[in-house]
């Protein structure tokens, strides 16, 4: 059987982390785009079946009467978005090689490393379920009122009256952000690339996040601006703004870790 140089490293060395600048981000962003333009099929029909599914919740929630959920569950998405582009990132590992995308599919990326991959989705949900109860926690502690319905929740919310709850709600939930960032920056695309364990991705990513704090800071910002633009648009705009987000992920993970020499 063949080996691979990052076969044959270590495994308790982790690989090495390049610093980027502050024009990084929008190059990132610049890749994703041209990866979009090269595919356009393929990406926007991955991102068309992320926004149904994504539509169908918000509206099993709002029928469910569940609607004081939705800016968690809004939240959470930006949690478990690098999961759900799992497949851009193995577009945009054909695109680099000049591979045809006729047989490229999410599950053979999954299966590359699908053990160390579970670890990795193991950590995102933990830390959008303490999200979700934390969150949910303050609402019950900080909320002295009947549960609003969705057509005045968000009114009920900027009304003044709960400035207490909306501020702490924001804490905690930068919180767990910063957190999941850190820890899944680049995490995801590395498992898929490499024969790395979930534990070496994760620190990798905080080390990525860590050296280049600014930088990643802007990325950061870069990816709220696209998938919130999405979600702000009922959803709809995630068939555009979840493959633009996706191929920018990789390009990113390719600048921060490089190859083996």
């Amino acid at each position: 059987m063949n080996e691979t140089v990052d076969d044959l490293l270590p495994k308790w060395q982790d690989p090495q982390v390049n610093r980027v600048t502050l024009g990084h981000p929008w190059q990132w962003v610049a890749k994703g785009w041209q990866d979009i333009r090269a595919a356009p099929g393929f990406s926007l029909r991955y991102g068309a079946g992320i926004a149904l599914i994504s539509g169908l919740i918000l509206l099993l929630t709002v029928v469910g009467h569940l609607t004081f959920l939705v800016p968690f569950l809004t939240a959470g998405f930006f949690l478990i978005a690098p999961l759900l582009a799992v497949g851009l990132y193995q577009m945009s590992a054909h695109l680099e090689r000049g591979e045809p995308l006729a047989s490229c599919q999410a599950l053979e990326a999954i299966k590359r490393n699908q053990g160390q991959l579970g670890v990795a989705t193991g950590f995102l949900f933990i830390i959008m379920q303490l999200w979700i109860l934390a969150s949910v926690f303050l609402f019950i502690m900080l909320f002295h009122a009947p549960l609003p319905t969705w057509e005045n929740f968000i009114p009920v919310l900027l009304s003044g009256k709960h400035t207490g709850l909306v501020v702490a709600v924001i804490l905690v939930g930068a919180f767990f952000a910063a957190c999941a960032f850190c820890v899944s920056a680049i995490t995801i695309p590395m498992l898929i690339d490499r024969p790395v364990d979930g534990f070496t991705a994760a620190r990798t990513s905080f080390q990525a996040v860590v050296h280049n704090w600014l930088p990643m800071l802007l990325w950061a910002a870069l990816l709220v601006v696209i998938v919130g633009a999405g979600l702000l648009t009922f959803y709809v705009g995630l068939f555009l703004a979840v493959p633009l987000a996706g191929h920018a992920t990789w390009h990113a993970y390719r600048d921060l870790v490089p190859r083996p020499s």
